[in-house]
């Protein structure tokens, strides 16, 4: 955020914005806490059924997260001048590049 050299006002629509989906994806993350405790007992009890609904109803919870912060990532991109938008391309490109190579690609 500090590259894109964003003002009081963006600085502050940014942080409304990302303080709002954590709120709202709260719920969810404390959610996913118990389902990992619930999978590990699962997982030592042997339980397969357990295992198969405790994995796709945290599959399913992960995607809610993952939309919220998308969501805010959107809202705050829509925050952002021409340019700024520029630098945050040029900027997710050389990350994309570094965990490409990170994960061996």
């Amino acid at each position: 955020m500090n590259a894109l050299d964003l003002t009081a006002d963006q600085k502050q629509q940014a942080k409304i914005i990302m303080q709002g989906a954590r709120q709202t994806a709260q719920p969810l993350a404390q959610q996913l806490k118990q389902d990992r405790e619930a999978l590990a007992a699962a997982i030592q009890a042997g339980d397969s059924a357990k295992i198969q609904q405790l994995s796709t109803e945290m599959g399913g919870l992960r995607g809610r997260v993952l939309a919220i912060r998308s969501d805010a990532m959107s809202k705050f991109y829509a925050t952002l001048t021409p340019d700024q938008k520029a630098k945050a391309a040029e900027f997710l490109q050389k990350a994309r590049q570094v965990l490409g190579k990170q994960a061996g690609e």
